[in-house]
């Protein structure tokens, strides 16, 4: 109730995706007072070059959580044909007071069960600057998440020139052009594998990379970001 009066009596609400915003008018806010400002990013325009192997470099990057369904990328990989290399870096952490623990438990045994001890590693929790790195070391960014509001990590992969395959979640709905700057996938590992496999092409992905860098320095670029709320504050 107190949540609805406020947002009665507020002249905009802002959300920062097109899941947010239809979460928003199924609260009940009227269209009119809904503004999509995304969360923004600092975008480098260096690009940093890439050493290319043989070895298809997977990442994924968030709170290791059961909404993650990180279980789905593990039998998605073991699917593969290809030479790849798997990277999960986050710490575990659980989303609610009733979600179980344990999950990065059963994520390590799955590994072990599916014979992907020497092709995944789990980096735990890493710094920003950390994770700097990961994302110029990959080649491409899986999320196979069931629920987002937004969807930090795609961002970043984004503006770090990773194409993304990842379910229709978040912000993922806002920047996945299908074939241009990933593909969005329906939740199974078939279907998971299967985009991957579509991306073991080099020369796609420059182009899947070089399209999702633009579309996030002209999206969420903080400049931009930042224009955006001014403009809405002088509009009321």
């Amino acid at each position: 109730m107190t949540l609805k009066t406020s947002a009665k009596r507020a002249q905009a609400i802002i959300v920062s995706s097109k899941f947010e915003y239809e979460d928003a008018l199924e609260f009940g806010i009227p269209k009119d007072k809904i503004h999509i400002i995304p969360m923004g990013i600092k975008v480098n325009d260096l690009d940093k070059d890439k050493t290319l192997t043989d070895t298809l470099q997977l990442l994924f990057v968030g709170r290791i959580a059961r909404v993650r369904r990180l279980e789905l990328l593990l039998q998605a990989v073991e699917k593969l044909t290809i030479p790849f290399h798997l990277t999960i870096a986050g710490g575990e952490e659980k989303t609610s007071s009733v979600t179980r623990s344990g999950y990065m438990k059963e994520l390590t045994k799955l590994t072990e069960k599916l014979n992907l001890n020497s092709k995944v590693t789990f980096t735990g929790r890493k710094s920003q600057e950390e994770l700097k790195t990961l994302y110029e070391m990959a080649d491409l960014f899986v999320y196979p998440s069931e629920f987002e509001n937004f969807g930090q990590p795609l961002i970043e992969a984004g503006a770090h020139g990773l194409p993304l395959i990842a379910t229709p979640v978040g912000v993922a709905r806002d920047i996945v052009i299908e074939g241009e700057t990933g593909y969005l996938t329906p939740s199974n590992p078939e279907a998971i594998s299967d985009r991957i496999q579509l991306l073991q092409d080099d020369k796609l992905r420059k182009q899947m990379g070089v399209q999702i860098k633009s579309l996030i320095k002209e999206k969420f670029d903080w400049g931009n970001i930042m224009s955006q709320y001014i403009s809405l504050y002088n509009s009321l």
